[in-house]
């Protein structure tokens, strides 16, 4: 079934034209009425840059409230003619499944969360009766040499534990080319065509079984599909924050994807995770071009997501968005600061899609996607802007009286209800407009009494709501600054550098760290809250939601950050409760157990930690063994050289210590030297070894005889 056989391509115009005129049309109006409250005595030119900067922000307004709105009438009415899984649960007779490969590229990672995930999916689908059609795929980049050795036993425990043999299979790339889209470029060359599909998931990504199954059948049953997205639900969050963006995303996501699913249709965007793909297609169309007039030679696009989705749709292939599909799960980042660092990466990423813009191959609602992905980070400068402008443009009128607002003209003399009214209400109803969206999916959930008590009944979900757009108030200047100055350092030229990413909880913010990150946002906030006060008093209640939250950023996000907040309130099941935790799915509450059973370890002396990774694999003939055999069998470099001679020596005289991190690459890489030191440390008495190996020796007798 194809999708013009759902919605013919003459009704998707139809659809979008009524769609985007509604935004236009909600843009239109409210420009108008700002320009009715500038224009009075005549406009300068900082009231035309207001306007301008007003219109411009306005726009992405009007299409997320008009999304949200499209989206909770499809909901409400429980019909969605274009909602690709209508197409499976319109088949009775089940779909034949070929072998999909489910691929974890990693770099760095907690190892222990990623491999009880992987544990978690791994035996949702053989509960499914699956397991046969899925292998699974670990793909590291990581250059650390613990977390290397740390994933090559972690794998070789999780395949005896499983009996995954010939199902999990683990690759360490000796060169980690382009980062993340070089690793899915590595597996695609070597087994990209032993398998018609492939599911790519995050780190901390969790599917179901059901869910795997449902999208590969999806795939079979739409030949034209090249990606279907799933939509994740963030999970397992501790922090107070962390539980505030797994509340508003599990709440407010369903409104707006199925808004977004409304006018997108088949065009749809891929996220970079939680997905299958087409392979042969996307092997075929969907290489990364070159950056062009980049300072850096064969520079590739940081975020490849939006660029992939768009070269599927240039090769005529079909990328859905598969909302309401329940099993795909993901985690968050824990702090405020550590969603600035993720952002700032986005950031960068997202400003390089300015080149692929001007493509003249790529279609009309991928450039759409791609200027709204640059327009969530731009907006923020824009704000700041146009803050800046109407706080000058206040003290112009207020001290030299160029004119004043409250004149009774235009709209407000039709509505008999003043300028500096007029100016309140469309203040007012500009908030209203921003909260609509969450007082729909607050409708949704009202609705339905069960629904609601899996959000903790329809008091706490109520309460919840009204808690976390109080909390967002403080949240949004925040990261507004944090945004204005990614930008400004993308035009800037500054580099972003792809480090791994904080994914689990953390226990909090210290103050120096806080300080360090929010002191120019309290010092903004303060300044700007004296100048609105010298101003006129009025004006200062008119801005103190923004400089307030500026002013608090230090007390706010070390509160932010706390687990025993978050803790409180999801051991009573009182506030920010989801779904998840109140109706935990198979798969995460084995997840947590697993994660809380994996933390009681026995601790390393604290001089054996830097390099547990080299000393486990050098010294333990199980973990020399495993790696050996994951090493290539081939190495172009002899181990006799005086460079591998003089890195040996010194190693096992002084220890792991006097090598940097790249030295130990090199010698985890070479087959022969690692076979090499496992053999002299064992043979060599304790007066030609270094301290360090004979603490690590010791160690290791000692672990083994307590071992049962």
């Amino acid at each position: 079934m194809t999708a013009e056989k759902i919605l013919s391509n003459t009704r998707k115009v139809r659809r979008r034209i009524f769609f985007f005129s509604l935004v236009l049309l909600l843009t239109v109006l409210a420009a108008w009425v700002m320009a009715d409250i500038l224009w009075r005595g005549g406009m300068n030119s900082c009231e035309i840059a207001i306007l301008v900067l007003f219109t411009l922000l306005f726009a992405p307004v009007s299409l997320g409230i008009v999304q949200a709105v499209t989206g909770f009438i499809v909901l409400w009415s429980r019909r969605d003619s274009t909602r690709i899984l209508s197409r499976l649960e319109d088949r009775p007779d089940p779909v034949d499944l070929p072998v999909t490969a489910i691929v974890f590229p990693i770099y760095n990672e907690d190892v222990t969360r990623v491999y009880e995930g992987l544990r978690a999916t791994y035996r949702s689908v053989k509960k499914a009766g699956h397991l046969p059609h899925f292998d699974f795929f670990i793909l590291s980049d990581s250059n650390d040499p613990n977390k290397w050795i740390e994933e090559e036993t972690a794998w070789a425990g999780l395949c005896k534990q499983l009996q995954g043999f010939g199902h999990i299979f683990y690759r360490k790339r000796k060169v980690a080319l382009n980062s993340k889209s070089g690793n899915i470029s590595d597996f695609c060359r070597r087994w990209g065509r032993k398998y018609r599909y492939m599911v790519i998931l995050d780190a901390d990504s969790i599917m179901s079984g059901d869910c795997l199954v449902k999208l590969a059948q999806l795939m079979e049953l739409n030949p034209r599909a090249g990606i279907i997205q799933t939509a994740p639900v963030q999970v397992l969050s501790k922090t107070l924050f962390g539980r505030l963006m797994q509340f508003s995303g599990s709440l407010y996501g369903p409104v707006f994807q199925a808004g977004l699913n409304f006018w997108q249709v088949d065009e749809g965007n891929y996220w970079g995770h939680n997905a299958i793909i087409r392979l042969a297609p996307f092997i075929e169309h969907c290489a990364l071009p070159p950056l062009p007039a980049s300072k850096i030679p064969r520079a590739k696009y940081i975020s490849h997501d939006y660029v992939e989705a768009a070269l599927m749709r240039r090769a005529g292939y079909e990328v859905w968005l598969a909302y309401g599909l329940g099993g795909s799960y993901e985690g968050g980042p824990p702090t405020l600061l550590d969603m600035a660092v993720r952002d700032r990466r986005w950031c960068s990423g997202n400003f390089q899609h300015s080149w692929l813009m001007l493509s003249p191959h790529v279609r009309p609602i991928n450039r759409l996607h791609l200027f709204l992905g640059m327009m969530s980070y731009l907006s923020s400068p824009l704000w700041f802007l146009f803050m800046v402008l109407g706080t000058l443009q206040f003290w112009i009128a207020s001290r030299l009286s160029v004119h004043t607002y409250a004149d009774d003209i235009g709209i407000s003399s039709f509505l008999d209800i003043g300028g500096n009214r007029l100016a309140i209400l469309l203040f007012a109803t500009t908030i209203f407009l921003l909260f609509l969206p969450k007082l729909l999916s607050l409708f949704l959930i009202l609705r339905d009494r069960r629904t609601a008590r899996l959000f903790g009944g329809r008091l706490r979900v109520t309460i919840g709501v009204f808690l976390e757009h109080f909390l967002s108030i403080f949240i949004t200047p925040i990261l507004m600054l944090f945004h204005s100055r990614f930008v400004l350092g993308v035009l800037a030229g500054q580099k972003v550098s792809w480090n791994p990413q904080r994914r689990g909880d953390r226990s909090g913010i210290h103050l120096r760290e806080a300080v360090a990150s929010y002191w120019a946002h309290t010092l903004i906030g303060i300044s700007w809250g004296l100048l609105a006060g010298w101003i006129n008093p009025a004006f200062f209640w008119w801005m103190s939601p923004i400089f307030i939250g500026l002013i608090i950023s230090i007390p706010f996000s070390i509160l932010l950050s706390k687990e025993s907040g978050g803790a409180a309130g999801h051991q009573r099941k009182l506030l920010l409760t989801t779904p998840q935790e109140n109706s935990p799915p198979a798969e995460l509450a084995e997840l947590q157990t697993n994660l809380n059973t994996s933390q009681q370890q026995m601790p390393l002396p604290e001089s054996l930690q830097k390099n547990c990774g080299f000393m486990n694999v050098v010294i333990d003939p199980y973990v020399n063994a495993i790696h050996i055999t994951l090493l290539r069998r081939h190495s172009k470099r002899r181990m006799d050289t005086p460079y591998f001679q003089q890195l040996l020596s010194c190693l096992i005289a002084e220890g792991p210590d006097t090598l940097n991190r790249r030295e130990q690459m090199a010698l985890l890489m070479h087959r022969g030297c690692i076979a090499w030191l496992h053999e002299q440390i064992w043979t060599l008495s304790a007066d030609q070894l270094a301290p360090w190996w004979v603490t690590a020796l010791h160690q290791y007798n000692q672990k083994t005889a307590l071992s049962p």
